[in-house]
């Protein structure tokens, strides 16, 4: 994947699984009424090969859960979708197909629309005659385009905070959409693993210029001092984190592409090794030596060696 390429697919199922009820409560107030949160369990992603069109798909979201008021088990399903496709209605009915086939349970399925464009997707798939009406499939969708921010603004919710970077909104609004975007951060009641996570996703899409971060400091200097301290102690933290995750990347790629060019490695296999060495210190210890190496069986042992000390 190209570095400055969004994975569209892991923001939305990491923002999704982690805050699922907050998600279904924001958007669909009835069934999340209707769910029984006690018991979630997200399903391993499923596999599905398109024979005919000679394409492999895999459904992103599956969650099992109970209702309330009725026995047994069903699953939501949920896709989000960052393009526009051509009969992606009749995907989402596949998908419930083999779904269906293989837990024959009730599932509800929710399609996610991400992209930029203002389009109007449908939300049915139909077949029939003039003398029988076979099939009328039906999901929810949800158009984030089609959303005002500004009316979500007042959401104390996660899901709301991240998503509005993905809303409706001007290009001239973009300083104010961050600005209130961080108010909402200070009244989330979030530790901070899941405040990063819900900052990385809105940052992942809605970036600011220098001039756009200047005018964005002057918009706090407007507001209470109280609010505009909490909001800087927040964002310190995650960018000072931010630079120190960098650094670490940094380290394990220049490792890994050394080892590719000296030795002909398997930079997979390297990466997945190096990763565990999470100390930037250990790091700069293991990238000395692994220069210094003859072998790539001396460079795999410095490495096994670091990563058993990070393990003690």
């Amino acid at each position: 994947m190209n570095p400055n390429q969004i994975d569209h697919d892991r923001l939305f199922k990491e923002l999704l699984e982690t805050f699922f009820a907050e998600f279904m409560e924001l958007f669909f107030p009835e069934t999340h009424y209707a769910i029984d949160f006690t018991h979630l369990k997200f399903l391993q992603q499923e596999v599905f090969t398109d024979v005919t069109a000679g394409e492999r798909h895999e459904v992103d979201i599956i969650v099992e859960t109970r209702l309330k008021t009725e026995p047994g088990l069903i699953l939501v399903h949920v896709e989000p979708q960052a393009y526009a496709q051509k009969n992606f209605n009749e995907r989402m009915f596949i998908y419930y197909s083999r779904l269906y086939e293989k837990h024959r349970c009730k599932i509800v399925p929710i399609a996610v629309f991400s992209y930029d464009q203002i389009r109007d997707e449908p939300d049915t798939f139909a077949q029939s005659f003039a003398f029988l009406d076979v099939l009328c499939f039906r999901f929810f969708k949800l158009e984030l385009k089609k959303l005002f921010w500004r009316e979500y603004i007042h959401h104390n919710n996660p899901v709301a905070a991240a998503l509005l970077s993905k809303m409706d909104y001007r290009q001239e609004e973009k300083v104010r959409v961050k600005l209130e975007f961080l108010r909402m951060l200070t009244k989330l009641k979030c530790d901070p693993a899941r405040m990063e996570l819900i900052a990385g996703f809105f940052e992942a899409y809605l970036k600011l210029s220098r001039q756009e971060e200047e005018q964005l400091s002057q918009e706090l200097g407007r507001i209470d001092q109280r609010e505009a301290d909490i909001i800087m102690q927040i964002t310190t933290s995650w960018h000072e984190k931010g630079k120190i995750e960098g650094k670490i990347e940094g380290k394990i790629e220049g490792i890994c592409k050394f080892m590719v060019r000296r030795f002909n490695a398997d930079a997979d296999e390297i990466r997945e090794k190096v990763q565990q060495v999470t100390n930037p210190e250990s790091l700069d210890v293991v990238m000395e030596e692994v220069f210094a190496a003859d072998t790539l069986e001396e460079a795999q042992s410095i490495i096994k060696r670091a990563v058993g000390k990070s393990l003690q």
